[in-house]
């Protein structure tokens, strides 16, 4: 593994583990507080969803592992009818870590330069997986705000995993 892919999935690891974390310190009464919109639980699976769309190969063939389905691809947005547990999201961390590890890991400087069939092409298998960090970091970020907000406490900051 080169320079790269060892500091980029560095910065998966921490930054899954913020998302982890922020999930762990959520109280139960705001995990699925139906006065908010989105719900706090609604936030770390849409993030880890795309988190692991963005990991795989390509868009073809992708499948989330269950309980989870293919609707937040959907333009309709179509929200699960019931929250996903903490249990649930905890075991959907592990499986990106495994994925990330599995294709940042394994990414040559080639495949890396190659252009992604994500986001209409406009972007190379490298640069998905920065915009991917941001994706996971912008979300995580949002429920540390969000904890702060509600219960005067959020995680600290990861430097890198």
């Amino acid at each position: 593994m080169n320079y790269w892919n060892k500091i980029i999935l560095g910065q998966y690891g921490a930054a899954l583990e913020m998302l982890r974390r922020a999930v762990e310190a959520c109280p139960d009464k705001l995990w699925s507080d139906s006065d908010r919109d989105p719900q706090f639980w609604y936030l770390p699976y849409h993030t880890l969803f795309f988190a692991d769309y963005y990991l795989s190969d390509s868009p073809d063939g992708f499948s989330p592992p269950e309980p989870f389905t293919l609707d937040e691809l959907d333009p309709r947005r179509i929200i699960p009818d019931k929250p996903f547990t903490k249990e649930e999201i905890f075991r959907y961390i592990v499986h990106c870590r495994k994925k990330s590890r599995e294709r940042v890991g394994g990414m040559t400087e080639e495949r890396a330069q190659e252009t992604s069939s994500f986001l209409q092409g406009d972007i190379s298998n490298g640069e998905l997986q920065i915009y991917n960090l941001r994706h996971i970091q912008h979300h995580a970020a949002q429920l540390n705000l969000i904890l702060r907000q509600e219960i005067d406490s959020a995680p600290r900051w990861v430097r890198s995993a």
